[in-house]
């Protein structure tokens, strides 16, 4: 198999949110010819004015695209891209590859699978960790599932938008994967908001607790920049506290069919699903700390510069 270097391949591009405009970008910035698709035609032209041409729709894009990429919201959002008489799989030329980077159910990274082996269409899911700065700046790990031949062609694609990638085996294991790295970010964010407020009600210096935290070897990359926004009440969404909370429905779910008790999981879900409930403004999921701060009585002293 040929690998997917720019001068092979033209790309598709659908969903461009905050992590698929960033991925978007840093592949015309390593020379891929991308069309791109998405239902705000504003995300679209911005991808345009930089380089990226415009597809009128998913079927035109899909005839376009040697490897389509998408990065979409959740299980619905990814169907309705890929099936039934509007989607890629209608569409696709044989041999096309799909390299599928939305955060969802394994099951459906399997299904997907088979649904594109049956009109020569080979797909993988490359689930994502990283926020947007990460995708920014090209960090980001990659979680793989599928073809071990077609991970290694697809190299130079990972290269350009990742710092690592990491091949878990066959179809739908990278999505597994990426469950069990999110029960921890999210579960760890929960562990350090209880503790942050347990170090401010004994009497603590927020600041300088939140400051020294960071330093100690118990906080994970993920998380320490987490505390230094958390220090200025910065919620703004790097990663949204509704994706959070899609994806603990996600892990709970695999949990229940896999008959696996998680409850310091479903703990973490119900004060994030709490926060969703009473939050007015799209933040970040960090922003359980201020939950638990509210909680304990101690919030208004440090209210969040953003508007509830």
């Amino acid at each position: 198999m040929k690998r997917l270097t720019a001068d092979q391949v033209k790309l598709g591009f659908v969903g461009l949110g905050n992590m698929g405009s960033r991925i978007a970008k840093r592949l015309l910035d390593h020379g891929y010819q991308l069309q791109v698709y998405d239902r705000d035609v504003a995300k679209a032209q911005a991808i345009a004015s930089q380089g990226g041409i415009v597809a009128k729709n998913v079927l035109e894009l899909a005839r376009n695209a040697d490897v389509l990429l998408s990065c979409l919201t959740n299980d619905e959002a990814v169907q309705s891209v890929y099936t039934g008489p509007e989607g890629v799989f209608a569409a696709a030329r044989t041999g096309t590859i799909v390299l599928e980077m939305s955060t969802i159910s394994p099951e459906l990274s399997r299904d997907l699978h088979k649904l594109g082996s049956t009109v020569g269409v080979e797909v993988m899911d490359v689930a994502i960790s990283g926020s947007t700065p990460a995708a920014e700046s090209g960090s980001l790990t990659l979680l793989v599932g599928g073809n071990e031949e077609l991970f290694r062609a697809a190299e130079p694609i990972f290269q350009a938008i990742a710092k690592q990638f990491h091949l878990l085996g066959g179809p739908g294991s990278g999505t597994a994967m990426k469950l069990v790295v999110n029960t921890l970010l999210g579960v760890g964010m929960q562990a350090i908001a209880e503790a942050v407020v347990l170090g401010e009600k004994a009497g603590l210096d927020r600041e300088r607790l939140l400051e020294v935290l960071a330093k100690t070897a118990v906080i994970t990359p993920a998380h320490v920049g987490k505390l230094a926004r958390v220090a200025t009440n910065n919620y703004s969404p790097q990663f949204p506290l509704r994706l959070m909370n899609k994806d603990f429905q996600l892990i709970l779910a695999a949990a229940a069919q896999e008959h696996v008790p998680m409850p310091a999981t479903e703990a973490a879900f119900r004060v994030n699903e709490d926060e969703l409930a009473h939050s007015k403004n799209e933040e970040d999921f960090s922003v359980v700390l201020r939950r638990m701060e509210e909680l304990a009585g101690i919030a208004s002293v440090h209210s969040s510069p953003v508007t509830r």
